[in-house]
C-alpha cells in the first residue's frame, strides 16, 4: 500500500525487514500483542468507540495509570476504547505496519522523535484547530509540529540534560553550577582531583548513545542540518570533538560508557555529571544504595561556549496523534482530555513522575511542589529543541554513523577533522535516500 510519503514496502525497508516481505509482516503481525489484527479503518470519524495504541500499555509500571484514563472516559463518554500495545523496542515498526495497511484507527502515542516519519504516512489527522485550545507551553506545542503542521497534541514533555550530584560538588569544593564550557573543564579537574575511582563526567563514549554529542556539537556553534544542507563537518562540529577527545584523554570522561553504565557510577557516587532524560532522577536513585541520593540529584543547565549563549538539550517526551477515518472526532477529543484535563495530568504525573505539557498542569500544587521537575522544566526544557535528523527515515542510521566517526576519533583511529568530514558526507548519503 502506497502512502503519500513513506510506502509499506519503504515502510519495511526503513527498519531492515524489506527482505521479509510479506511474510515478514506476518511474522511481526504474529508477534503483535493485544488488540492486533484489526482491519477497521475508514470508518465513521463520529464513531465512539476508537483504538488507543501505546507502548506504555505494555509496561507493569505504566500500564495501571493509563487504564484509569481510559476507564473514567469510557464511563464518562459512554464509549468503548479498544487498547492497543506493542514493546516499545517493537513498537515503531509495528505500528508503521499496522498503519500503512489500514489496521490502525483512534488515537496513537507516539514518541516526539517517531512524528516526522508517521505524519509522512499520510494518515495522520491536521489538529491544528484543537491544539489551541490546550493551553500547552510553547515548547511542547512544538514537539507535536511537523513540516508545519501540528500532528500531534503533546502529552509529557521534557528532555535530555545534564544532571549534577551536589554532595560530590561540595566534596570537591565547587559551590555553584559551572555555566561555560571552561568553567565546566575546570569543574572536571577538580572532581578528578577527589581520586577514589570518581569520573567526573559520565559522558557518552559508546556508540549505542553517542548520539549525546550532538547537543555539544550545537554548544560549539554547529546547527547540525541547516538549509537543507548538513554541516558535520564544519569548523564547530570539529572543535566539539577536538574537546570531547581532550576529555577523554585527561580522563575527565571515561571509555565505554552508556547510559546504563552512567546511572549505575552516578547511583554509586562515582560520577558528578551526567546525561539523562528527566526520567533519570527516579530511575537512576531507585537503584542505587544510597537513600539520600534522590536529593542530591539537580538538573544543571549545559554549559556553553561563551556567556549569553543559549544552553542546548535535546527534546524528550510523547505526544498524542489521531488516525484519520473511524473514531476521528471522539479519538481527537480523548486525546484533548488525557494531555490538559488538570486532575488526569497531575495524576498521571504522581503516578509516573512525567511532566504535563500543559502551563496549567506545570502550575498544579502536585506537580509544582516536586522542585527537580519544575527546575527541570526552566533550565533545560525550556531551550530544549529536537534533532533535525528527526524528519529523515534514516535518523537513527545518521545516530549511528555519527557516533562511530566520534567513537573512531576518542580511540585514536581517526583525526576529528577527517571523521567529521566523513560523517558529514556519510549522514548526507542518508538525507538523500
Amino acid at each position: 500500500m502506497t502512502t503519500s510519503g513513506i510506502s509499506r514496502r519503504g515502510a519495511l525497508r526503513m527498519f531492515g525487514i524489506g527482505a521479509l516481505g510479506a511474510a515478514g509482516a506476518g511474522v511481526l503481525g504474529a508477534c503483535a500483542p493485544s488488540g492486533a489484527g484489526s482491519t477497521a479503518d475508514s470508518g465513521d470519524p463520529k464513531s465512539k468507540n476508537f483504538d488507543f495504541t501505546s507502548w506504555s500499555l505494555n509496561e507493569e509500571a505504566a500500564k495501571p495509570a493509563i487504564e484509569k484514563i481510559i476507564k473514567a472516559w469510557e464511563k464518562a463518554e459512554k464509549s468503548k476504547i479498544r487498547a492497543v500495545s506493542y514493546p516499545y523496542n517493537e513498537y515503531l515498526s509495528q505500528l508503521t505496519l499496522k498503519l500503512g495497511g489500514g489496521e490502525t484507527t483512534g488515537a496513537v502515542h507516539l514518541d516526539i522523535a517517531w512524528l516526522a516519519a508517521m505524519a509522512q504516512m499520510g494518515r495522520l489527522a491536521d489538529l491544528g484547530s484543537v491544539a489551541g485550545k490546550g493551553g500547552y507551553t510553547d515548547v511542547a506545542l512544538k514537539s507535536g509540529v511537523y513540516d508545519g503542521t501540528q500532528y500531534g497534541l503533546p502529552w509529557n514533555t521534557g528532555s535530555i540534560g545534564v544532571i549534577a550530584n551536589a554532595k560530590l560538588l561540595e566534596k570537591a569544593g565547587i559551590k555553584k553550577h559551572p555555566t561555560t564550557v571552561e568553567e565546566f573543564e575546570d569543574a572536571l579537574r577538580e572532581l578528578k582531583g577527589l581520586g577514589g575511582g570518581v569520573v567526573p563526567y559520565a559522558a557518552a563514549t559508546k556508540v549505542a548513545q553517542l548520539k549525546d554529542i550532538f547537543p555539544w556539537m550545537q554548544t560549539f556553534g554547529c546547527t547540525l542540518y541547516d538549509g537543507g544542507k548538513v554541516t558535520i563537518g564544519d569548523d564547530a562540529s570539529v572543535d566539539a570533538v577536538t574537546w570531547y577527545k581532550k576529555l577523554h584523554d585527561q580522563k575527565l570522561i571515561a571509555a565505554d560508557v552508556d547510559r546504563f553504565d552512567a546511572r549505575a557510577l552516578f547511583g554509586q557516587g562515582k560520577a558528578a555529571f551526567y546525561d539523562d532524560a528527566i526520567i533519570g532522577k527516579g530511575v537512576t536513585s531507585a537503584q542505587s544504595k544510597d537513600t539520600t541520593l534522590a536529593d542530591a540529584m539537580q538538573p544543571m543547565e549545559r554549559p556553553v561556549l561563551k556567556a549569553g549563549d543559549t544552553p542546548r538539550a535535546l527534546l524528550w517526551g510523547g505526544v498524542i496523534a489521531i488516525v484519520k477515518g473511524k473514531g476521528q472526532d471522539a479519538a481527537t477529543e480523548f486525546a484533548l482530555h488525557t494531555t490538559t484535563d488538570r486532575a488526569t495530568t497531575s495524576a498521571y504525573f504522581a503516578a509516573r513522575a512525567l511532566p504535563p505539557s500543559t502551563t496549567a498542569g506545570l502550575a498544579a500544587p502536585e506537580v509544582a511542589k516536586d522542585t527537580f521537575t519544575t527546575e527541570w522544566t526552566e533550565k533545560i526544557t525550556k531551550t530544549a529543541s529536537g534533532s533535525p535528523f528527526w524528519q529523515f527515515a534514516q535518523s537513527a542510521q545518521i545516530d549511528e554513523v555519527v557516533a562511530k566517526q566520534v567513537q573512531a576519533v576518542l580511540v585514536g583511529k581517526a583525526k576529528p577533522k577527517d571523521a567529521m568530514r566523513k560523517a558529514g558526507e556519510e549522514v548526507t548519503a542518508l538525507t538523500k535516500r
